[in-house]
């Protein structure tokens, strides 16, 4: 593939080989990948998307493709990075786009990073009315959906590049003031520093030691080896990821993840402002955002690691946390108004391993919203589940993590869709959609956030409304077979966000307003929207994004059926 200098890239049809990653059984984890079953692939159109299996045909999904019903298997679809429906320099198919696809391109091109003549990334914004701070650097977790509109666009070169060379800085030195981070921990982002003088370029990597509060980043390990899976998925070529370079650095991640230590609990222990949510706002111990991406992240290392004698201790590592961590979340971070009613009752100061409530939650804490927000069909993964304490908070990101990683049950996930739609004015407004409800106000807001002018009530962190979750709503809805809500979502952002120049995120309880201190030119606002349209267009690019359920680790969970009452 041949990149300029402006971004612009000549077409060249992607090397379609199948060399699919098959899902494994957990309860079955020294098996061979077994070959692809045809007669398991059954999705929304069972013909095309039979057709699109087989001959990797490059035809799209039209609008009125009938989409009543869940997809099953998706995941066992090869996905072919191929041109998308869109109009951009590489796609010229019949169907009128919308007059933003065409800038939403554009802005995406000019926002990518070269370094020594290869596109390694896109930078978070390009506001040439702000000061940059750190918004000229490229981000891991806000490639993502740069990464997933390049994949989906038949551009796969981009991705591979960024894969390596984060990989590269994963290897460095990690040093805050006299403390060495983990050999596993991936940058939260780097930069291309280009001297004059010597004609040559360097990078430069943030572990941490440059953010706000200092906290290293524990999405972005996650993130990078969803993204690897993804890649893999996508190319149908597996060579990157059973490259030497590419298993030890997966290795490197889960160790850090996998450590014995004093845990309770199969959860991961966080401190605030660790992942997409990087200032304090009350998220640390067990996050759901963490959670689900742990659990994302640890079952597409079990698809990638390779069966060597290493690859297999991690793999059965990985076994026996998957089961404790689905059945923990599903047990205590799950919610609905049954699960509402029974906390509300709770007895406390229950000892011995026949307690009911484990974790010593004192029934009148329990916030008042949460009573009126909790509809009588649906239900959610709480933000936090510790000792004595139970963050009632809606996460949009963990929540729709969860769906796609089948975290949640298929029974969970129709619930949350069930909560969105109840919602809706709350959740999503007048701008998709709220990182969190409700916004923490008033004294909560200043013994939580510590006074953070940025993390006002409803703005930014703390209730504000962020286009670029528009991405993960929709592969959510289509996972579940409601992408009426994804459109409507997509349809409501498509008023305003080309129109205000692709804010950052909106503030107001509606999410009215361009935040207060929103970047333009956001990318991953622009990213975001432009894979969300995508996965619409053909659904068969869900499969990069979404695992479906093993049968092995359900669990029989006798409470909280809300969703069949």
């Amino acid at each position: 593939m041949d990149v300029s200098q402006n971004g612009n890239i000549k077409t060249v049809d992607p090397v379609i080989t199948v060399a699919e990653i098959e899902e494994i059984d957990f309860s079955k984890f020294t098996d061979k990948p077994r070959p692809l079953n045809m007669d398991r692939q059954r999705s929304y159109d069972e013909r095309s998307l039979s057709e699109l299996s087989i001959a990797m045909s490059p035809r799209y999904f039209s609008r009125n493709v009938d989409i009543s019903r869940n997809i099953e298997h998706l995941d066992f679809v090869y996905s072919p990075g191929r041109r998308s429906g869109f109009n951009t320099p590489r796609s010229h198919t019949s169907f009128e786009p919308h007059p933003m696809i065409g800038e939403a391109w554009e802005a995406l091109r000019r926002s990518l990073v070269f370094f020594r003549g290869q596109p390694v990334g896109t930078i978070a914004a390009s506001d040439s009315t702000e000061e940059n701070l750190n918004y000229d650097q490229v981000f891991v977790r806000d490639f993502v959906p740069s990464a997933l509109a390049f994949l989906m666009n038949g551009e796969p070169e981009i991705v591979k590049n960024f894969i390596l060379k984060t990989l590269r800085l994963q290897s460095w030195e990690k040093k805050i003031d006299r403390f060495h981070l983990g050999e596993g921990v991936m940058p939260a982002s780097f930069k291309v520093l280009h001297d004059p003088v010597r004609n040559s370029e360097t990078l430069i990597a943030d572990f941490g030691e440059s953010a706000i509060g200092r906290v290293a980043p524990v999405d972005s390990g996650f993130w990078w080896i969803i993204l690897l899976r993804a890649y893999t998925k996508s190319t149908g070529d597996s060579s990157l990821a059973e490259r030497p370079e590419c298993q030890k650095g997966m290795r490197l991640i889960l160790s850090l993840c996998l450590s014995e230590g004093f845990d309770t609990f199969p959860t991961l222990l966080c401190a605030d402002g660790c992942c997409m949510i990087d200032r304090r706002m009350g998220v640390y111990g067990y996050p759901i955002e963490i959670q689900a991406l742990f659990f994302m992240a640890l079952r597409c290392a079990l698809l990638l690691l390779k069966q060597d004698d290493e690859g297999k201790e991690f793999v059965e590592r990985i076994v026996k946390r998957l089961h404790a961590l689905s059945f923990h979340m599903r047990s205590y971070f799950w919610i609905d108004l049954k699960q509402l009613n029974d906390i509300y009752r709770y007895k406390t100061e229950e000892y011995s391993h026949t307690a009911v409530n484990k974790f010593n939650v004192i029934p009148d804490s329990l916030p008042e919203w949460v009573f009126e927000f909790m509809p009588m069909r649906g239900g959610y993964f709480i933000g936090n589940v510790s000792p004595a304490r139970m963050d009632f908070r809606w996460f949009c990101l963990g929540n729709c993590i969860a769906i796609l990683s089948s975290l949640a049950t298929p029974e969970q996930s129709t619930a949350i869709m069930d909560l969105i739609e109840s919602r809706w004015e709350e959740l999503v407004g007048e701008m998709p959609l709220k990182v969190c409800y409700p916004a923490i106000e008033s004294h909560d807001w200043r013994i939580i956030t510590g006074c953070d002018p940025k993390n006002t009530r409803w703005s930014y962190h703390n209730g504000g409304s962020w286009p670029v979750l528009l991405w993960l709503l929709t592969a959510a809805c289509i996972k579940t077979g409601r992408p009426q809500i994804a459109r409507r979502a997509i349809e409501l952002a498509e008023t305003r966000l080309h129109k205000d120049s692709w804010p950052e995120y909106y503030d107001g309880k509606l999410g009215r307003y361009i935040g207060k201190q929103a970047r333009k030119q956001q990318t991953w606002s622009i990213a975001g929207y432009l894979v969300a349209k995508m996965l619409l267009e053909d659904p068969s690019h869900l499969g990069m994004v979404s695992l479906e359920e093993d049968k092995q680790m359900k669990p029989l969970i006798r409470r909280s059926h809300s969703w069949t009452s």
